[in-house]
């Protein structure tokens, strides 16, 4: 079996197409939550923190040779983990509603089995009358 044949059995399984779906659909959701922390969130709490801007929080430490400010960059962290916040609660509440979806409803009650047909009851009755006078 050549490297290329092998190669394309490995790639068109499943399991590795899916993966692949995931990942690219899991980087854009990525962006699309940056954008929402980023853009929507952020500012209003800027707004609430009177105009404070998260992104501008740093702490220098020092130059670098060329005079330039070394930073560290704790706003920009602070909005990462805000980030990494809002996509764990996302897919928390995905996964949760999936599962919910999954769970076999609840089983019900099993009702009274219906009572026998009228024959059975007659057979039953001759039968005990017979047992009781073979007796």
């Amino acid at each position: 079996m050549s490297i290329a044949s092998e190669f394309k059995e490995f790639a068109m399984r499943g399991n590795v197409i899916d993966l692949a779906v995931g990942v690219v659909v899991g980087g854009a959701f990525g962006k699309i939550v940056s954008s929402l922390v980023g853009d929507l969130i952020m500012p209003v709490v800027g707004v609430l923190t009177g105009g404070v801007n998260f992104a501008d929080f740093a702490l220098r430490i020092g130059t670098d040779p060329k005079g330039v400010p070394v930073l560290l960059k704790y706003g920009d962290f602070v909005q990462t983990i805000l980030d990494f916040l809002i996509i764990a609660l996302a897919i928390f509440l995905a996964v949760r509603a999936i599962n919910k979806l999954k769970r076999p409803a609840p089983e019900a009650v099993p009702a009274e089995p219906p009572p026998p047909p009228r024959n059975e009851v007659l057979l039953e009755e001759i039968r005990d009358l017979l047992s009781k006078r073979g007796d």
